[in-house]
């Protein structure tokens, strides 16, 4: 059995953007905040807005482990992490998803409990500072807007502070027209309508880390297509053994095996297959085994079947 390898350290279409400046932005924001918030709740007498002070603390704790996380992934390899830190990113987007959850549950039981007795608004005090938190939530989030896409830890850094700024328009439209029609129920169910947008949003995120999780193949890319193009190869006579999965949230890994009954190919055969895949399917760290032998003598093509192995 032959073997040829070849990998590549990144994306040729792009690399991933440093949202760095992004992270102590929105950290350094929210922190203010969050004093600001508990400060006027303390001298005005209202709870809500300490406890909200509180809650907005977490939206700092998860940008920091998105920060973290992003700052993890970009650190070399080691004899014993030999990806590096790279899948630190998937779990600060499952850690993150948690953390939104645990967030509309808070949420929840707060809205069920004045949909059975309906409180005042705390006047204009809460709906002024609510209206602040529209602004500096709506702009954290928009630090991560061109990143949520192609990179779930932006994203989850993203959903918190969009979630955020719903919550606090929500707040804002609600007490203004409590204080204007006096309709106390107005507050409750403005709430339930934000908590279910958001727990959709929550739900799409908490999904797709789970999948990142368990090294499902990263959506966008079909294990189907990659394996014709892989047999379409010229002398390859079989494909088995292919593997594809997430290294981190923005980059993908790709082992198989190739028979090629002709002997073994030169290394310009394998670094043309890397850049390939690469080009054609954003897999930027490729390993492929080239077998000279007959199928029957390798033994991962007998322990996976005939038919290769992917996860889905």
């Amino acid at each position: 059995m032959g073997a040829g390898h070849s990998h590549d350290h990144g994306h040729g279409h792009a690399p991933p953007r440093d949202f760095g400046g992004a992270f102590a932005i929105g950290i350094l924001l929210n922190s203010a905040f969050v004093l600001i918030e508990a400060g006027f709740g303390l001298w005005s007498g209202s709870m809500a807005l300490v406890a909200d002070a509180g809650h907005n603390l977490s939206d700092v704790l998860s940008l920091l482990i998105a920060w973290g996380a992003a700052y993890m992934s970009t650190q070399p390899a080691r004899p014993r992490y030999t990806y590096g830190y790279k899948s630190s990113s998937i779990l600060a987007a499952l850690a993150n998803a948690g953390l939104l959850l645990v967030a509309l549950g808070a949420i929840l039981l707060e809205t069920v409990d004045r949909l059975f007795a309906p409180a005042p608004v705390e006047g204009w005090t809460m709906i002024a500072v609510a209206g602040v938190g529209i602004v500096i939530n709506g702009a954290t989030a928009m630090l991560f807007a061109s990143g949520r896409k192609h990179d779930i830890n932006i994203r989850a850094a993203f959903m918190h502070m969009a979630a955020d700024a719903l919550v606090s328009l929500g707040v804002v439209t609600a007490g203004v027209v409590i204080l204007l029609t006096g309709a106390l129920l107005v507050d409750p169910l403005t709430s339930l309508a934000i908590v279910g947008v958001i727990a959709w949003g929550t739900w799409g995120l908490l999904k797709d880390s789970v999948k990142l999780a368990l090294h499902a193949v990263p959506d966008g890319i079909d294990e189907g297509e990659v394996r014709v193009y892989l047999a379409s190869l010229p002398g390859v006579a079989e494909v088995h053994d292919l593997h594809i999965w997430p290294m981190s949230t923005t980059e993908t890994a790709l082992t198989a095996h190739l028979v090629m009954l002709g002997g073994q190919p030169d290394d310009s055969f394998l670094h043309a297959v890397a850049h390939e895949l690469d080009a054609r399917f954003h897999i930027g760290h490729a390993t492929v085994q080239v077998e000279t032998g007959r199928e029957r003598d390798c033994s991962l093509h007998a322990a996976h079947g005939a038919g290769g192995h992917g996860h889905g």
